[in-house]
């Protein structure tokens, strides 16, 4: 009796046998790690590497390099062990190096233990059915765009049913709309001509009755306007298999437009050669030479036309170039031979020495191949290469100007912008404008006249404008005048309009571009100083004490007056170059424009170019002004209560790594710290961007300190802070740098002040946090001797209360999961805006209300309409804004949550410094996932 061993092996042997002998099939057994194993005669059949040149090897390396890059093995391999079973079609590599379509099945094997001992994968060689498969596919398309682009009316005629299919051109050529017309073949015979329709019915019948396939004749068919085009219509019989035709399929060919297009054909060769005569480009017939080694070494100019004597200034018909210019550059012979040689064009632009000129060459090779002939277009294009020089020389000083014009934005100093074709009289302004005119925001979306413009100047100050903008107008060149325009509170404020008139050759004015200075903080320091002045020579000098305390708030107004002063000197500056800040716009509208022209042309490659440079625009401009409302402390913060010494640790690795290891950073947390209120990420850029000057103070390293205390201020502390009494959080970064003089300290928030070297620094880091702690409600404080380090301290309001959880660790968890039956009142004035929440928000599977003003907004809040969210702009028109709707909505809906949206530091928007409890603020623009986060969690919370 055989033993169980026996069997075993008898069995073993059975299964190699097979695994050796079938060579239909490629099979690699490898291990866990997939590393090949085993390889059958199949497998050396189908990709011709043998077992010992396969085995030891990744079961990678028969497949694709693209598939190898992509991890495609790791995840075939990952798959069969969860599903069982991992099955693909792709490409695969022979030995040769050529690819096949291969079918294929991988497998986990496990030993008797359950132990996974590796894979099995069978591929089966599928090229030539994959091939087979495409080209019946390709061929179907063909057919199908065959027979939409001709402009052959092609017909289908079912001879059983005499019913006939034509295709669209049976409309484009002959004016019978397909949908509506007549389907029978009676209906196709009744259009062709008297005279000839019995003999086309008897020849179609002939082929159709006596066996033939073929058939072909001329005919005159009746257009739909009753006008006969002459065809030539060709047709082929289908039989079934008992020799019945069944089917016919036939081409319509109007000849008509055929012999048009002949005439036509012949008028335009007339056309190329007159055009050939007449233009201004050079053209050229080359017979290219070689030498016995097929190098080009000269060429014969054989045909010119009578620009080229023009353009080159000689005659070199039928003459070698090498008589006229022997010591030509080698780059002409190359690249003519080259074109000669392959065909393939080729466009550049070259200096010809010999001509003293630049050449704008178009190469094209001419007749068949071994005539090594070339025709050439070419146009002296030295003129417009030394313009470019200059161009680019007025670039690079434009780019200059915008830097300039960018920085004037970014320090405040422009509350907005216009552009006057004053032939038209037509203003671009933009939303700035409006506001600072009291305008309907909207406007700036349109053109407005110079009477629209200055409906809301005050009365007062109307006449003397007019004589200053005649007064420009007249003579050309800068324009600065201030007024007083009454805005949206009824109330009349001071601005400057400052810019330029530029003429016409003629001296007619053309272009009026400028900004707006908001100027009413520097008039009221004005007016106070002079107050300040009189009442102090009044005093009576033995009151010393009132004299101290007088003198030192005119210094205060004195030095308002300057730091005004310095903004309006930057407007100024400006004035000129106001009309390169809208490059931005021009990219961004340009770009959209584009878009359209493109998608309405059907040419979709050309939209992401375009899509990509209106996004960078967009970009730059949001970031603009989000600097320029940083500056002018009107920037959008979201304050809400903060533990700085958690803020603080949070950042020590970040700042570690931004200063480097030269410098040793300490933090000192006080105990029980108060909260502060103030903007989470503002404050962390105001941290990093101290650390950073710091260790910038510090060449050849050292330490920074960053320490946090409770700081009481009484009256008189709190005044030489210049800071409202009471209680304060203080951040103050020390380092042990070179220090700073006291006329530096003095400068030192002084926006574009900075003692760096050129191109290291812009002097707008401290301004910035200047502009971010005042308008917290705090400020900040520096300390500094030269030698002996510096502290600079950031004073933010106490918080009576506990802080919040840190909006970023908010943000950064995975969406939640909404639930269905959710509503969401959106309201806010610009349409776009209101279109794009409700399109986010719709996909998410919320139910989404709409209103374009607090009116109506108003009414949906008092209305018995279930909602669960309010997202709203703050400023809002209908007489309330976004805060003050939101309040009235909440006397009747007191847990409705609220998201306000806005572009702008309203103060309405947080109250009494702080937004209410269920309340948050996003700052436009935003991202969409941003959007989706907030709503989020508003929603859960």
């Amino acid at each position: 009796m055989p033993t169980s061993r026996d069997a075993q092996a008898r069995k073993a042997a059975r299964q190699r046998a097979i695994f050796e002998s079938d060579i239909d099939f490629a099979i690699i057994l490898s291990d866990p790690a997939g590393v090949i194993t085993d390889w059958n005669a199949g497998a050396t059949y189908v990709m011709g590497w043998t077992a010992e040149e396969a085995c030891g090897q990744s079961s990678a390396f028969f497949f694709t390099p693209a598939d190898r890059a992509n991890g495609w093995v790791e995840r075939e391999m990952h798959q069969a062990l969860q599903n069982g079973r991992a099955s693909d079609e792709r490409w695969h590599l022979r030995k040769d190096g050529r690819q096949f379509w291969a079918s294929g099945d991988t497998t986990p094997l496990y030993g008797d233990d359950n132990l996974h001992l590796g894979f099995m994968k069978i591929v089966r060689d599928r090229t030539r059915e994959h091939l087979a498969d495409q080209a019946i596919e390709e061929t179907k398309e063909r057919y199908r765009l065959a027979a939409k682009a001709t402009n052959d009316a092609i017909w289908d005629w079912d001879l059983a049913g005499n019913h006939v299919l034509w295709n669209e051109a049976l409309e484009e050529a002959y004016g019978y709309p397909v949908a509506s017309t007549e389907t029978s073949g009676d209906w196709w015979m009744a259009q062709i001509h008297p005279d000839d329709r019995a003999r086309v019915s008897a020849s179609i019948h002939a082929v159709i009755d006596e066996k033939g396939s073929d058939w072909t004749d001329g005919y005159r068919f009746r257009r739909a306007d009753g006008t006969y085009a002459e065809v030539l219509d060709r047709g082929h019989v289908i039989r079934n298999a008992k020799g019945r035709a069944v089917r016919m399929i036939g081409a319509m060919l109007d000849l008509t437009t055929m012999r048009s297009a002949e005439t036509a054909l012949r008028e335009s060769e007339e056309r190329f050669r007159t055009i050939l005569e007449t233009i201004e480009s050079a053209f050229a017939i080359v017979q290219v030479k070689f030498d016995a080694d097929d190098v080009p070494v000269d060429y014969q100019f054989v045909e010119v036309n009578p620009a080229f004597e023009r353009q080159t200034g000689v005659d070199l018909r039928g003459k070698w170039v090498t008589e006229f210019a022997p010591n030509l550059e080698k780059f002409w012979f190359e690249v003519y031979g080259h074109v000669a040689k392959t065909g393939e064009p080729a466009n550049f632009e070259n200096y010809a020495e010999a001509f003293q000129r630049w050449f704008d060459v178009r190469a094209v090779r001419v007749g068949a191949p071994e005539d090594r002939r070339i025709g050439i277009f070419f146009n002296d294009v030295t003129e417009r290469r030394n313009a470019e020089d200059r161009l680019r020389v007025s670039e690079r000083i434009a780019r200059e100007n915008i830097e300039r014009v960018q920085l004037a934005l970014a320090a405040g100093a422009i509350i907005g912008t216009w552009h006057w074709d004053m032939q038209a009289d037509l203003f671009s302004v933009d939303e700035a404008f409006t506001t600072a005119f009291g305008l309907d925001p909207a406007l700036a979306e349109q053109r407005l006249s110079l009477e629209q413009v200055v409906v809301n100047v005050h009365p007062d100050d109307r006449d003397e404008l007019t004589r200053k903008i005649n007064e420009v107008a007249d003579r050309g060149g800068a324009f600065a005048h201030q007024y007083r325009v009454r805005r949206a509170d009824g109330k009349y404020y001071w601005i400057e309009a400052n810019g330029r008139v530029d003429h016409a050759a003629d001296g007619t004015p053309q272009n009026f571009p400028g900004v707006l200075i908001d100027v009413e903080e520097r008039r009221a320091v004005e007016a106070e100083r002079d107050r300040a002045i009189s009442a102090l020579r009044t005093l009576n000098e033995t009151l010393e004490q009132r004299v101290v305390e007088r003198t030192d708030e005119l210094m205060q107004a004195e030095e308002k007056l300057r730091q005004s002063q310095k903004m309006e000197a930057v407007g100024q500056l400006t004035g000129g170059l106001a009309h390169d800040f809208n490059n931005l716009l021009a990219g961004i509208s340009g770009s959209l424009e584009m878009m359209g022209i493109r998608i309405a042309q059907g040419r979709l490659n050309d939209i992401d170019k375009y899509m990509t440079a209106a996004q960078g625009a967009a970009k730059r401009a949001a970031a603009l002004t989000h600097r320029l409302l940083a500056f002018s402390r009107r920037q959008t913060l979201d304050p809400q209560p903060i533990d700085v010494n958690r803020l603080m640790t949070g950042m020590t690795e970040l700042i570690q790594r931004t200063v480097g290891p030269s410098i040793v950073l300490e933090t000192v947390g006080a105990a029980d710290v108060w909260v502060a209120l103030a903007d989470a990420s503002q404050l962390e850029n105001a941290l990093l961007n101290l650390c950073i000057n710091a260790r910038d103070a510090m060449a050849d390293g050292g330490r920074i300190t960053i320490e946090t205390a409770n700081r009481c201020m009484d009256r008189g502390t709190a005044r030489t802070h210049d800071l409202p009494e009471g209680q304060y959080l203080s951040l103050s970064v020390t380092d042990t740098g070179s220090g700073m003089t006291p006329e530096v300290i003095a400068k030192a928030f002084d926006p574009f002040f900075t003692t760096k070297p050129i191109g290291q620094g812009t002097g707008l880091g401290l301004s910035m946090i200047y502009g971010f702690a005042k308008q917290s409600g705090g400020q900040v404080r520096i300390q500094s001797g030269v030698g002996q380090g510096t502290t600079v301290c950031i004073y933010l309001p106490r918080y009576h209360g506990e802080p919040i959880e840190d909006r970023s660790e908010v943000d950064s968890k995975s969406p939640l999961p909404l639930e269905t039956g959710e509503t969401i009142l959106i309201v806010d004035d610009e349409s776009t805006v209101r279109m794009l929440l409700s399109d986010v928000l719709s996909e998410l599977g919320y139910t989404v209300l709409e209103a374009a003003d607090s009116v109506a907004g108003l009414k949906i809040l008092r209305s018995n309409v279930h909602l669960d969210l309010l997202i709203s702009d703050v400023g809002l028109p209908g007489g309330m804004n976004g805060r003050q709707m939101a309040d009235a909505g909440r006397e009747i809906r007191p847990s409705l949550k609220t998201l306000f949206i806005t572009g702008y530091a309203e103060k309405a928007a947080i109250g009494n410094g702080q937004l209410g409890p269920g309340m948050q603020v996003l700052t436009k623009p935003f991202a969409v996932d941003i959007l989706v986060a907030r709503v989020q969690e508003l929603m859960k919370s």
